[in-house]
C-alpha cells in the first residue's frame, strides 16, 4: 500500500510540473509525515549531503567544464569540419556528418546536453543553411547527442560506478562498441530517411581536404586517447582524468586556438557550476528518496515480486528494461540511476547478470529517456535551440529512437557486445 502511495505522490508532483529533484524530496518528506515519522526529517540534510560525497562524483563538474571549454574554444567547429570531410558524401550528407561529429565529441565531454547545446548549434545551422528541413536537423541533433554518455568518458558511467563500486575504467571500455553501434544505427536511419525525402549529399572531399581537416582536428582528437589511456595505464583515476580533460581543453582554447581569453573564463566556469549544481541537486534529492525506499523495504518487495514472476534471466532483463524505459519517460536519467540501483543490484546478482553489462543497459535505456516527453532533457534542449515544437520533434525522432532501441536489445541479450573489451584489456570476469 505504502509503495503505491509513494509512487502516486511522486508522479502527481512531476505531472504538476514541479522539478524532478523537488518532487522526489517532497515525496519523501510527505511520506515520512504521513507515516508519523516526522522526526526522521532531521536526517534530510545529512542524507542529501552523503549522497554527493563520493570521490568519483567529483568527475562530473570537471567533465561538464571540459565540454563547456570545448564548445567555447573552437574545438567543436574543428571536429565538425573533420566529420564533414570524412562522411559528408554519404547519402544524407550533413545528417551523417552530424552523427559522426557527435561520436567524436562524445569521446571528450561525456554529456548529452553539452553535445546538444554546443556542437548541436553548429550542426543545426550548417544543416538548415544546406537546405535540410529544420525538424530533420533538430531530430538528428537530439538523437546523436545521446551517443555522448555511452562513448567514454561518460558521466552516467561515473555515477553508476560510484553507486555500485564497479570499476569506472571497465565501464568506459564497455561503452565503446555499444556507442559505435548507436552511431551506425543512427547513420542507417539517416540514410533511409534521406533517400525517401531526397535530401542532398556533399561533394566527396579530396584526400588533401581530408588530411587538412584531420590535421586541424588532431589535437582535439587526442582528448579520448589521453583520458582513456591515462585511466587504463594507471596514470590517473577517472576523477583525475576529468581534471586533465578540463586542463587540456583550457590549454587548447586559450593557448593553441586562442578562441577565448582569460576574461571569458568566469562566464565559462559559471555555466559549468550551474549545470553541475543541477546534476548534484538531483543526485542528492534522489539519494534521500532512495533512503525512503530502502527504509520501507521496497527493494526487497520488488525482488520478491519479480523472482516470483519469472526464473528466466531473459524475461527478467526484458522486465527491467521495460521498467527503465517507462521511468525514463517521467524521471530524469540520473534520478532513475540513484532510485533504481539499490533495487536492481541485488536482483541482477541473484540472476548472475554482469554488473558492467547492466551499467551499459541502464545508460542506453536512459538515453531513450532523454528523447521522450515529458522529461527528456535533450528533447527540450534541442527544441528550445531549434524552435521546433516538442510534438513535431518527438514524431521526427521515431526512426532514430528505433535504431537506439535495437542497439539496447542487442546489448541486453548479447553480453559480449559490452564485455569483450573489458575482458581483453582488463581481464574482466
Amino acid at each position: 500500500m505504502i509503495t503505491l502511495v509513494i509512487f502516486f505522490v511522486l508522479v502527481s508532483l512531476i505531472m504538476l510540473g514541479i522539478p524532478i529533484a523537488v518532487s522526489m524530496g517532497l515525496t519523501a518528506v510527505l511520506t515520512f509525515v504521513f507515516m508519523g515519522e516526522a522526526q526522521i526529517l532531521t536526517m534530510v540534510a545529512q542524507r542529501m549531503y552523503s549522497s554527493t560525497t563520493a570521490f568519483t562524483l567529483l568527475a562530473i563538474p570537471f567533465f561538464i567544464l571540459a565540454g563547456n571549454l570545448m564548445n567555447t574554444g573552437g574545438i567543436t567547429k574543428r571536429v565538425f569540419r573533420f566529420a564533414q570531410a570524412l562522411v559528408g558524401h554519404i547519402w544524407g550528407g550533413l545528417g551523417q556528418v552530424n552523427v559522426v561529429a557527435s561520436m567524436i565529441f562524445s569521446g571528450m565531454s561525456g554529456s548529452a546536453v553539452a553535445d546538444a547545446a554546443g556542437l548541436g548549434l553548429i550542426e543545426m545551422k550548417a544543416m538548415v543553411d544546406g537546405g535540410y528541413d529544420r525538424k530533420f536537423s533538430a531530430a538528428i541533433t537530439a538523437a546523436s547527442s545521446t551517443i555522448g554518455p555511452v562513448v567514454p568518458p561518460s558521466i552516467p558511467f561515473v555515477i553508476y560506478g560510484s553507486l555500485t563500486g564497479v570499476s569506472v575504467g571497465k565501464l568506459f571500455l564497455a561503452g565503446f562498441i555499444p556507442g559505435a553501434l548507436m552511431g551506425i544505427a543512427l547513420m542507417a536511419a539517416v540514410f533511409v530517411v534521406s533517400r525517401i525525402r531526397n535530401y542532398p549529399k556533399e561533394k566527396r572531399a579530396s584526400f588533401k581536404e581530408l588530411m587538412d581537416s584531420a590535421k586541424e582536428a588532431a589535437l582535439p582528437l587526442g582528448t579520448p586517447v589521453i583520458i582513456i589511456g591515462g585511466i587504463l595505464g594507471g596514470v590517473f583515476t577517472p576523477t583525475e582524468a576529468a581534471v586533465v580533460a578540463s586542463l587540456y581543453a583550457l590549454f587548447l582554447g586559450l593557448m593553441v586556438y586562442r578562441e577565448f581569453t582569460i576574461k571569458d573564463l568566469p562566464k565559462i566556469f559559471w555555466e559549468a557550476i550551474v549545470h553541475s549544481i543541477r546534476v548534484m541537486f538531483i543526485i542528492s534529492a534522489a539519494g534521500f528518496f532512495g533512503w525512503l525506499l530502502i527504509r520501507q523495504r521496497i527493494p526487497e518487495q520488488v525482488i520478491t515480486s519479480l523472482t516470483a514472476l519469472t526464473t528466466s534471466k531473459a524475461t527478467l532483463l526484458a522486465i527491467i528494461t521495460l521498467i527503465l524505459l517507462v521511468l525514463g519517460c517521467f524521471i530524469e536519467g540520473i534520478a532513475v540511476f540513484v532510485i533504481t540501483i539499490p533495487v536492481f543490484m541485488p536482483l541482477i546478482a541473484r540472476f548472475d547478470i554482469d554488473a558492467v553489462q547492466f551499467g551499459v543497459i541502464m545508460t542506453l535505456a536512459s538515453m531513450l529517456g532523454l528523447l521522450t516527453p515529458p522529461v527528456g532533457m535533450s528533447l527540450y534542449s534541442v527544441s528550445s535551440i531549434s524552435k521546433v515544437p516538442i510534438g513535431i520533434l518527438s514524431r521526427e525522432l521515431l526512426p532514430y529512437m528505433l535504431g537506439i532501441f535495437v542497439v539496447l536489445l542487442a546489448v541486453t541479450y548479447i553480453p559480449d557486445i559490452s564485455l569483450i573489451l573489458p575482458k581483453l584489456v582488463m581481464g574482466h570476469g
